[in-house]
């Protein structure tokens, strides 16, 4: 069983009292019969040497008993101070190796060198403490990794525009391309495309520091999956995808709407991307157990058990999807931290590859509200 810092420190302290107790205790239980005797000797000579010990007066006797004593008590209490400070040196310098272990980690922490850790020592508290730090260190070492991943991912994702961008602009120059409405249709098309990457970059920063701008209201979830689904639904027609919508049941909740919209869209979309023509998806809500629950199942392409997770992973894209048609790569990422800000949170599962997709998006009901 490890023992507590604070009985530690008693027991240390006690431990140097009772060394210190014991040095003075036979430092003086030793010399002071010594000079005891010493100054006796010297009193006899000094008054002659026929003077016997039962010839000397009390004075005498009690000077010389006061002189050793006195000499006695000195030297033992500078030999116990000695002693306990010798180990009061060692126990101090046991219980403050773990802190400046911690110390040092934490000015290579301040460098921004998170490679190092804390030796965690037997104390509770201080391995308490080495824990934090070491937890500390590994999160900004992720942090940093995310940061510079997804500058990475962002200038990626940026290349390819510009470089669209910038084939167009030289050949207007060049003139290979005639200022056409098509070919400003494309640059503005490739424009669109970076507007909306600055603007999932900025939702998704604010959102996973939670300064997510959100003005939630008393809402139905089942009428926002239906207002969502019926704006969406002539692309569903056009792309020869069959929208089924089951949200009859009223799902009273308190969320901000246009973000709520947002994740649903974004879901909707989805499915409707991951699902080829003469397929179909399935809309439904229900609530149970103070959560209400929107659900959308597609007969697409599917996900592989590696990829129900990494969906939500920024810039990442099913392998075999179309990269300009999945958008910025980062909207399952916003629709999670979306919900999470609520409250609630976005899943996946699929039945595997070909199989079909089942995405759901959960947020509390109402405190106090009956989900019908």
């Amino acid at each position: 069983m490890k023992m507590r810092l604070s009985l530690r420190l008693f027991i240390s302290y006690a431990a140097i009292a009772v060394v210190g107790g014991m040095v003075a205790y036979l430092t003086i239980s030793l010399l002071a019969p010594r000079l005891f005797e010493d100054r006796l000797g010297m009193m006899m000579d000094s008054e002659g040497t026929g003077m016997s010990m039962g010839a000397m007066d009390a004075t005498s006797v009690r000077s010389a008993f006061l002189s050793a004593l006195t000499t006695s008590l000195i030297v033992g209490v500078l030999a116990s101070v000695i002693a306990a400070g010798f180990v009061a040196a060692a126990v101090t310098g046991r219980l403050l190796r773990p802190l400046n272990a911690v110390r040092a980690a934490t000015k290579l922490i301040a460098a921004g060198k998170y490679g190092g850790r804390v030796p965690v020592p037997s104390e509770p508290e201080l391995a308490a403490l080495a824990t934090d730090v070491n937890t500390l260190a590994q999160a900004l070492a992720d942090t940093e990794s995310r940061r510079t991943r997804l500058l990475g991912e962002v200038a990626h994702e940026m290349r390819t525009p510009l470089t669209v961008l910038d084939g167009y602009v030289e050949g207007l120059i060049d003139g290979v391309f005639t200022a056409s409405p098509d070919t400003f249709a494309s640059l503005s098309e490739e424009l669109r495309r970076l507007h909306r990457l600055s603007d999932d970059l900025s939702s998704l920063s604010r959102a996973q520091e939670q300064r997510l701008d959100l003005h939630p209201v008393d809402a139905d979830l089942a009428d926002l999956a239906r207002r969502t689904a019926n704006r969406l639904a002539p692309q569903f027609e056009d792309s020869g995808v069959t929208l089924t919508l089951n949200v009859a049941t009223p799902l009273p909740v308190h969320v901000d709407p246009d973000r709520i919209t947002q994740v649903l869209t974004n879901l909707f979309g989805n499915a409707l991307l991951a699902t080829p023509a003469g397929g179909a998806v399935t809309i439904t809500t229900h609530g149970a157990d103070g959560r209400g629950e929107v659900v959308v199942i597609d007969t697409g392409v599917g996900l592989a058990e590696e990829d129900t997770d990494r969906v939500f992973e920024r810039f990442y894209r099913v392998p075999g999807q179309a990269r300009r048609s999945a958008g910025s790569g980062i909207g399952l990422t916003i629709a999670r931290e979306i919900a999470r800000a609520h409250g609630g949170d976005v899943t996946a599962s699929s039945g595997g590859t070909g199989q079909g997709a089942r995405f759901a998006v959960v947020v509390p009901l109402r405190a106090g509200a009956r989900s019908g």
